[in-house]
Order: C-alpha cells, then structure tokens, then sequence
C-alpha cells in the first residue's frame, strides 16, 4: 500500500467510503399566526372574543400553563431543577439521562429545568400613531424583549434516526409571552465515538458500505413532525383545543443545521498528511472571493449591499484536534481529523437567509443541498490547491518544446537570458488593453537584451511570437495581427520573473560570497550543513 503525497492522492486513492448526512438540527416549534403583534392582539379579540388586547390578558394563561406543568412533574414524578448561572445544560442533561437508563426506562421526560432568560414578549404600552390617523398616541401590543421565566423539559426517546439511538429534546416554553414559538431542538444523548463504533459494527456485520445503505438513508422534513406532535400531545402547552381548532397550530422551523461529509482512510498517515497540506497550504481560504466560491453566492465588498461577516480563516491547533475553520455571514464550514480515521467536512448554516431560503422545514430538502454542495466544493479548491500533477503538466508544456497538433516551437529554458526577456516583456504587454504586435516585442526586447532594436528582424520577432504562443503565454486577436496576454502567460510571467530576479539570482550570490567571514544566513546554514555531513562521514569512516 502507498504512502499518500497529495491532498489529491488522499481524496483520489485512499478514501475506502463516504458518508454524507445531516449531523444536527434545532427545529424551532412556533405559532406562525402569533409572531408580530398584529396576530398577537387579533389572537384575544377575533379569536377569543375580548374586547381589547393587553398583555394582563396573557397572565391567566401563564398562570394556568404553570400549574399545569407542576402538576404534570408531580403525577409523573420527574424533577424540576432550577439552573444555575453559568451552569451547562447538556451535562447535567446526561447525567439525568444515565440514571434513566440504569432505571430500565426507553422513553419518558428526564428533568424540567426552570431558568430566567431573554425573549421575545409582546407587552401592552403606549405606542405613536402615524400622524395622519388623527391621534398622537395609542394603547397596543408592542413586539419587545424581555427577561421571563423558561422551563426546558428535557425528554429522553427512542432513536429518529438508525444511527442516532438516543436523542434530547429542549422546550423551552415561555412564561410571560406563552401564545409564542416553543423552540425545539436536538442533540445526541451518547458521544460521538459511541456513534460510530456502532455504524463500524452495523458495517462490518453486512458487509461493507453496500450493506448499510438503508440504514444511512437521508432525512426527510416529515419524520421530524410526528415527532413534535407527540410530544406536544405528552407535555402541558397553553393552548386549548378550541385554540387548535381555529387554526392555532404549531408549525416547524429550521434554527441550525450541521450538514456533514465523512470520508473513511485506509490508514492514520493518510488524514494526517492531508491536514498538514491543508493548513499549511490554504489559510487563504476565508478570503471573500474563495468565500464566494465555495458557497457558491456573491460576496460584495463595498457600497450599500456589503456582504456582512468576517472573512477570516482559523487554525486551531493547541490543546485540540486540528481544524479548519471557515465563515461566510452566520454559515460556518469546519474541517478536522476524525478521531485519527475520517476526513470531517462540516458546514454549519445558523441562519437559512444567508441562501436565501426560508426557515421553515419545508425548505430542508433546498437546505441539504446548499450545506452538501459546499462540503464538496471546499474540497474541490482543496484538492486543486495541492494536486502536484497540476505543476507537473505546467512545467512540461513550458520550459520543453512544445508541440501543438502538427506545430512545433522550440523550448523556453528557465533562467536562460532570452526567456527571462520575453517573460518581462510579458508583464508590461499585459497592461496593454489592445494587445501588442510584431514591432511591439522588438521594441522592448531588445533593451532587455542590450541589443540595438535595428539589428532584430521581424522574421525574429514573428519566430517569438510563435513560440510564446505555442506554449500558451499569448494568443492571436482573430482578424487582427495582433496578440494579447494570457491569464496563463501572466501569472506564469510573473512569477518565474520573480522567482529569477528576487531568489534565485541573489541566492546564488550569497552563496558564491567570496569572503566566508562576511557571509550571509544562507551561506551559514550551508557550510554548518556540509561541516555535519563531513564529520558524520568520518564518524562513519566514509571519508574519502
């Protein structure tokens, strides 16, 4: 078996299968009818017949969802906590779980936990009117926000999907403004690792990737609505049957999705050279025009429309698995070495807006697509970025003769002084908006080469031309004799003109310093490099 050398040779040669899901969801829980405040006060006077809308009118309601709940902890006998500031809900969320599973118990509600936090409240004040209504002023329901009692009831289940065995479910039901949207959301009740050994096991007992494909099919928006309504049947809610009955329902929201691509390896070495291209490699990516490109969405930069976020890229490494870390608005891409087996592309979407789709579950099929796509893409720059055959096939249709159909041109030897003209001679054509001709070439060339423009012929310059267009650094204006500078020829020019003025010729200067006192770092490191290599071979009785 080989060793890897490429992001590309890992992609291309060394994943055995993969794997692409949605990892994780919050699905929000919501009353569409009561989310501004024209609903809220047509709640309590079309539907409830008052005769006015205020928020003392909410207060029996909380009062009554209270009560409710307490009593449903107390017939069932689940504890109600109250959290702590600064307190993790999803810890003490599991060690209530393993004491429901140590009791035997498949399905049931764990804890209720109650807790003081901000939200959305819609409360009864004076608010302006429009002038041309006649009023100054006017009593109403005014959207807020404000610090209210939330009880989250944690409930223990059986598994939603083959691969996730255990789920939890948050409710976190308002007090004070209780005709408004429940959130719901989810999460796994055992480790991750504990999720794949047994995926590995559910694999290995039929028979590889094939055998497991029923178990790893793809979710559907309408799994997840039974399962809201069983547990809004199971649990208090404000709202009563008559509610229901006039159009008061609950609908589903998406609030976060993790859409993931796992990539198994044949071997550990394989994940660990990929991450070493990649993070020594692409620390560009979170640029806004490689952003654009991998979520496939406009980036504006400037003006009244800017694109809002930070473009960054993060490498974490101390203390941590190491990861790559992407933003695009609220949408975040994270890439890392799973558990030293699996490649883990994961994009993270906050706010579905950022792609201009809806929020509710609906959408998700849509939803799916945008966060697999970017998976994909990030890993297509990626494996572009480093495929080493890419510079390969460059060099060979450069610097060797080039053969085109029947055409043939002579080589461009790198560092020799005729190609290192031609390619400046590129550089400054490039600015040039209507191209360059024969007469063009021969006019800067020849101060390039310390020649006299007379002494060069056009039968010279139009055997240029045609070598530099043969390789691809130019080509032909049609109907024109004319010829303009490539993308290719540019970037090439560029860079090897570069390369030749600014490395390699003073590099080679330093080192052919002809006082070894006076030498600089690099002609230090390479006589304390031949000075090892001398003593290890008389060590080794190797010395000539």
């Amino acid at each position: 078996m080989t060793v890897a050398r490429s992001v590309a040779d890992v992609l291309a040669e060394h994943v055995t299968f993969e794997v692409e899901c949605i990892d994780r969801m919050y699905l929000n829980v919501y009353q569409p009818r009561l989310q501004h405040a024209a609903g809220v006060a047509w709640f309590f006077r079309g539907h409830r017949g008052h005769p006015f809308a205020s928020s003392a009118l909410m207060d029996p309601i909380s009062k009554r969802f209270v009560a409710g709940l307490h009593r449903f902890c107390r017939d069932q006998g689940v504890p109600m906590v109250d959290f702590v500031r600064g307190q993790r809900k999803d810890d003490l969320a599991r060690d209530y779980l393993a004491t429901f599973e140590a009791a035997g118990r498949t399905e049931g509600v764990l804890f209720v936990g109650r807790t003081q936090e901000k939200t959305v409240v819609f409360p009864h004040r004076e608010a302006p009117q429009p002038a041309h209504r006649g009023d100054l002023s006017v009593d109403r329901d005014v959207r807020s926000t404000g610090v209210v009692n939330q009880f989250y009831c944690y409930c223990g289940g059986r598994r939603l999907r083959p691969v996730l065995p255990e789920v939890l479910l948050l409710l976190p039901l308002q007090r004070q403004a209780v005709p408004q949207r429940p959130r719901v959301g989810q999460a796994a009740g055992r480790q991750g690792r504990d999720r794949l050994h047994r995926v590995g096991q559910r694999l290995r007992r039929r028979g590889g990737p094939g055998g497991a494909a029923g178990d790893l099919r793809p979710a559907l928006p309408d799994q997840d609505r039974p399962l809201a309504r069983k547990w809004l049947a199971i649990l208090p809610h404000p709202f009563t049957r008559a509610d229901r009955a006039g159009g008061y329902r609950y609908d589903l929201s998406v609030l976060q999705a993790e859409l993931s691509l796992t990539q198994m390896l044949d071997r550990p070495v394989s994940g660990r050279i990929f991450f070493e291209e990649v993070i020594r490699e692409n620390l560009d990516l979170g640029r806004p025009d490689h952003v654009g490109l991998i979520f496939d969405r406009r980036v504006v930069l400037r003006g009244r429309f800017r694109t809002p976020g930070r473009f960054r890229t993060r490498v974490l490494t101390d203390g941590v698995t190491p990861s790559l870390h992407l933003d695009y608005k609220h949408s975040k891409i994270k890439q890392y070495h799973k558990q030293g087996r699996a490649l883990r592309t994961e994009t993270t979407i906050n706010d579905t807006g950022d792609f201009a789709i809806g929020r509710r579950l609906c959408n998700l099929p849509a939803l799916r697509e945008v966060g697999l796509q970017a998976n994909r893409r990030l890993l297509d720059v990626e494996r572009l970025t480093h495929d080493p055959t890419t510079g390969t096939e460059s060099i060979a249709a450069l610097v060797p003769p080039a053969v085109v159909g029947t055409q043939r041109a002579s080589a461009l030897p790198f560092g020799t002084t005729r190609t290192q003209a031609l390619l400046a001679a590129l550089v400054i054509f490039r600015l040039l908006p209507d191209g360059f001709r024969n007469r063009d070439l021969r006019d800067h060339l020849a101060p390039l080469l310390g020649l006299d423009p007379a002494l060069m012929t056009p039968g010279r310059m139009s055997y240029e031309l045609r070598r530099l267009r043969l390789h691809g650094l130019i080509e032909r204006i049609p109907d024109t004799h004319r010829y303009r500078v490539t993308d290719h020829g540019m970037a090439t020019a560029v860079f090897l003109t570069r390369l030749h003025h600014r490395l390699i010729r003073t590099s080679l200067s330093e080192l052919e310093a002809p006082h070894p006192g006076r030498a600089g770092p690099l002609r230090q490191a390479l006589d304390r490099l031949n000075t090892q290599i001398d003593r290890q071979a008389v060590r080794s009785r190797l010395a000539a």
